[in-house]
Formats: C-alpha cells, sequence, structure tokens
C-alpha cells in the first residue's frame, strides 16, 4: 500500500476567524498555492484510489482541489482520526481496511500527519517533523500498514510541488 499524507493549504488565520477552528476555510492564496502544489503532485505521485479526510473544512476544501485535479470521482471518505484530537495511531486500523495494493491519500493537520507519518516509518513520534502547508509525503508499505514498517518514498515542500506543475 502507498499512503500519500498532505497538509491542507493556508487557511484564514485562527485570529481573523471568529468562528469555530474546525470552520476555518482556506484564503484565496491558500486554494491557489494548494492547487498548484497538487497539480504538481501529478508528476510524482500514483493516482489515488481513495481519499480520506478530515471533516475540518480547510482540509475538506483542499480534498476538494485533489478530487479536481486528479479527477476523482466520489471516492473522498470524511474520516474524524484525521482530526487533531485523536492520536495519529488511531489512523492505522482506517487503512489497514483497503487493499495491499491501494493508494490512499490523506488530507489534515499538523502535528498529526507529520507524527503519523513519523510512526509509519520509525515506529515513534519524531519531534518537529512536519509537514508545510500544502506539502507531502509518501509512504510504501510492502503489505498492510504496519507501525514502523513503512519506507519514505518521498517528502516534498508545497514550493518545489509548485515548481514541478509548472514543468
Amino acid at each position: 500500500m502507498k499512503c500519500i499524507l498532505v497538509r491542507h493549504g493556508i487557511a484564514v488565520s485562527r485570529e481573523a476567524w471568529l468562528g469555530l477552528d474546525s470552520e476555518r476555510p482556506l484564503t484565496s492564496e491558500g486554494v491557489d498555492k494548494t492547487r498548484g502544489a497538487i497539480e504538481g503532485l501529478l508528476n510524482i505521485a500514483d493516482q489515488p484510489i481513495h481519499l480520506l479526510s478530515s471533516p475540518y473544512t480547510r482540509a475538506l476544501e483542499t480534498a476538494q482541489i485533489v478530487e479536481d485535479v486528479f479527477t476523482l470521482e466520489g471516492n473522498m471518505h470524511v474520516c474524524q482520526e484525521l482530526v487533531l484530537t485523536h492520536s495519529p495511531m488511531d489512523t492505522f486500523p482506517i487503512l489497514t481496511k483497503f487493499p495491499e495494493d491501494a493508494c490512499v491519500m490523506c488530507i489534515g493537520h499538523e502535528p498529526h500527519l507529520g507524527q503519523l507519518a513519523a510512526m509509519m516509518i520509525s515506529g515513534r513520534y519524531i519531534p518537529g517533523l512536519t509537514l508545510k502547508k500544502a506539502g507531502a509525503c509518501a509512504v510504501q508499505f510492502e503489505e498492510k500498514p504496519k507501525i514502523g514498517c513503512g519506507n519514505l518514498d518521498w517528502w516534498v515542500r508545497p514550493g518545489l510541488l509548485r515548481q514541478l506543475a509548472n514543468s
């Protein structure tokens, strides 16, 4: 299985947003930069078969961009386990439900995604391991996902993804 982890794009700041944190949307700049980064993913990522997203607005908007760019139809699933209040460990039982040959893309938040990647590749938490907004990484498993059994394929910043989109 291949797991592609993508952090949501630039959202309205907490200070400027008057509503619930879970409802903070992407900014217009966030939408544009995220679209560019996702278009860059087309050059390096496998075609995802399944798309999992945190239910937070900024993650769902990022997932919509992924659906548009990768022309996915109806394969997006809201996944509470990708919310910050859950442990990254909670994501493993969800991933093991998919076939071993699947490519699953997960859209979420930091520090959750960085620590999920850390658990996938090392079996332990690694302080400071983070994805930038609209950044992504890919972890390959020989079989079903197991803690510490993944191999890091790539870890790419959003600026480089946008450059890949324009190459």
